[in-house]
């Protein structure tokens, strides 16, 4: 077994702590990390709360995840010691099914997808995730880094990333089609970076006058203030797509109203409670309400290798482990432009 040394809570209520591990020695098909930056994703700290009631204690958080790797298996072919690679949310899943072998591993049809952390592995061992110094994983699920990305704004593509250019892919983003992004946070400011390479006409829904700007630096062509009189008024049966980024209870209702005949609302913020629905508000115009998770291992490449061809990263602000609780709670209040990335060289006993 590996030896190693991270953070993990062990309870719903109490703060992240230092603690040490071990990750299964590196198999025919491993590939072993060094990790140097992983990103701080709103689920992390959903899970280690247990506001999802599914929680494995002790717990290591942490799904966005770049580093280096240190060893290789007898049978990995992808990587090589010395490359820079990545993991995202997953680390195994059937491999048999039908989704998982039309690569949409996420959708596993058998239930076997095994999240980076907080999941049993095949062993039935717990998976620790990338608040901490390593990781071992199976080289099917792990990712090659393009070298011209900045390694640490690269972390938060392995679920902000993945998680919004999964459904606008999938609609069919691209030139002639009018796409809305509701919320500008780590979601959001990804979507709008992927809409607008995508060449969609992309407009930005947002409660905040404080945030038009930075909307239209991040690809918004438009920005609509949600707080206005009669905002969706004008903007009625006019958009082809609106992915909805927002994890806090609101009211879809105006937002189905604009969409065109055959239009689709995503959710990919997932509220905590049910989503209260009209019918009329899809029945007339035969409109779409959808959701999405993140992307299979093909489709997660393909945006690494989309982002490297367009220079997309994440907008982020770098912390270290010593100051995590109070990036936690700035990530509660949405006080963040707009991913936290802990640097893994401020890990105590590293």
């Amino acid at each position: 077994m590996i030896k190693t040394h991270g953070y993990a809570t062990h309870s719903a209520t109490t703060a992240l702590a230092p603690f040490d591990y071990e990750h299964r020695e590196p198999g025919p098909k491993d590939v072993f990390i060094a990790i140097e930056f992983c990103g701080i994703c709103h689920s992390d700290i959903h899970q280690a709360r247990n506001e999802w009631g599914n929680a494995i204690y002790p717990m290591v958080p942490g799904h966005e995840i770049v580093g280096i790797v240190k060893q290789v298996g007898s049978e990995v072919t992808k990587f090589k010691v010395g490359d820079r690679a990545a993991i995202g949310c997953l680390v195994d899943s059937c491999r048999v099914c039908a989704s998982c072998k039309a690569g949409e591993e996420q959708y596993c049809d058998n239930n076997a997808a095994v999240w980076t952390y907080n999941a049993k592995d095949r062993n039935g061992n717990v998976t620790y995730g990338g608040y901490g110094e390593n990781i071992v994983a199976d080289e099917g699920f792990v990712l090659k880094v393009p070298a011209n990305l900045d390694p640490a704004a690269t972390a938060p593509l392995l679920c902000a990333g993945i998680t919004t250019y999964s459904p606008l892919k999938h609609w069919k983003a691209g030139p002639g089609k009018k796409i809305g992004v509701i919320g500008l946070g780590g979601l959001g400011h990804m979507a709008l970076k992927f809409s607008h390479a995508f060449g969609a006409t992309t407009v930005q829904f947002t409660t905040s006058k404080s945030k038009v700007e930075d909307a239209k630096r991040l690809g918004a062509d438009e920005v609509i203030l949600t707080r206005e009189p009669n905002w969706h008024a004008p903007h009625a049966g006019t958009f082809d797509f609106i992915l909805d980024c927002v994890s806090a209870e609101h009211d879809i209702t105006p937002y189905l109203a604009l969409l065109k005949r055959d239009g689709t609302l995503c959710t990919v913020g997932i509220p905590s409670s049910p989503v209260a629905i009209h019918a009329f508000s899809v029945a007339i115009g035969r409109k779409s309400f959808a959701g999405s998770a993140i992307g299979g291992l093909k489709e997660t490449q393909e945006m690494l290798d989309f982002c490297s061809e367009h220079n997309i990263v994440s907008d982020i602000e770098m912390t270290s482990f010593d100051k995590i609780e109070e990036a936690w709670e700035r990530v509660v209040k949405g006080d963040v432009k707009y991913r936290f990335v802990l640097d893994l060289k401020t890990l105590k006993g590293k």
